[in-house]
């Protein structure tokens, strides 16, 4: 990677953060909260992040780049142990961590307050990522930001601090709401505090670092999820197949939307190609609005079952396909 030359060299810093915790925990919002623009997509679906987005922070004196990474939990098949391995990677990597927690989840668990199967499943996977931050080596701090504090009383976090310290692995906590956008300050200055003295990696200008065909994609794929969360499994998936900048400056674009069964091609299209038309109209929104440009969008729909065994398609996610 090439670094950039900045006035005042030694005022400044740059480095890595990996942000990390179960599905769902609000790893996104928070890399989203960070940076200031939308740069990761946020649905209801878990496992939504499927590789590493680095977001560009400037925060003070320092460019942080934050490595939103997959979701750590349980793996089943070789899609999710692909993202697990990317998330581990991206954290054994940083100049500093960030393990995001789903503070209201984790406590009703604690509590025994009637937790719910997702919470449940949420609390296995925190203590999944504690256990595996006691094995990895790592060389940069490593904060606890205890999220979604809005929706839990004051007492009941302070409980939660006292568990998560007992653990012995956290530099810091902060108690944060990525939505809301409480606590973010704090925490952003002990990430500026954390970064390594040097000079920028990217321009300061520069809110992300990811391929414009694979944004588009991501893009369309959030689009996707947030229209048919209920009736579509994560497993589907969005590719950019052709991208060609028209000489007016606009931009075509066409995708593939993958899905695993024949059942689930109808599902996507809907009633006289209602759905996928609505799909579109939101992603084109969207997309103009990052590249800057007019947006030709067009959507088709493909079934093709075993695309998780594709070993190419890791490589377009910049996954290991053998882990």
């Amino acid at each position: 990677m090439e670094i950039l030359n900045t006035p005042n060299k030694q005022e400044t810093s740059a480095g890595f953060a990996a942000v990390i915790g179960a599905p769902n925990a609000g790893k996104s919002t928070l890399v989203n909260a960070l940076v200031g623009e939308k740069i990761s997509i946020v649905t209801h679906k878990i496992q939504t992040t499927r590789y590493q987005i680095r977001g560009i922070a400037m925060l003070n004196h320092a460019q942080v780049v934050l490595v939103d990474t997959p979701g750590i939990f349980e793996p089943k098949g070789r899609l999710d142990r692909s993202m697990v391995h990317a998330a581990w990677t991206g954290a054994a990597d940083a100049d500093a961590i960030v393990h995001v927690v789903d503070a209201p989840s984790y406590f009703n668990v604690q509590a025994g307050n009637n937790p719910s199967a997702q919470d449940k499943k949420s609390a296995k996977d925190t203590n999944r990522v504690v256990e595996g931050l006691k094995k990895t080596s790592i060389t940069g701090k490593t904060f606890l930001a205890l999220n979604k504090i809005d929706l839990l009383p004051r007492e009941n976090l302070l409980a939660l601090i006292k568990t998560f310290k007992e653990t012995g692995v956290y530099t810091d906590v902060f108690l944060i709401s990525a939505l809301e956008g409480d606590g973010i300050s704090d925490l952003s200055t002990a990430l500026a505090e954390a970064m390594p003295a040097g000079p920028f990696l990217y321009p300061e200008d520069q809110a992300v670092d990811i391929p414009a065909r694979l944004l588009a994609a991501e893009i369309t794929r959030e689009k996707l999820f947030l229209r048919l969360h209920d009736e579509l499994p994560y497993a589907s998936h969005v590719e950019t197949e052709n991208w060609k900048r028209q000489k007016n400056g606009s931009i075509k674009i066409d995708q593939i939307i993958y899905v695993r069964r024949k059942s689930q091609k109808p599902i996507v299209l809907g009633k006289n190609g209602q759905t996928i038309k609505q799909i579109g109209q939101a992603a084109r929104r969207d997309m103009s609005e990052s590249f800057g440009a007019k947006v030709h969008l067009f959507l088709f729909v493909k079934v093709r079952e075993n695309w998780t065994e594709d070993k190419t398609k890791y490589t377009d996610f910049g996954l290991e396909f053998d882990v």
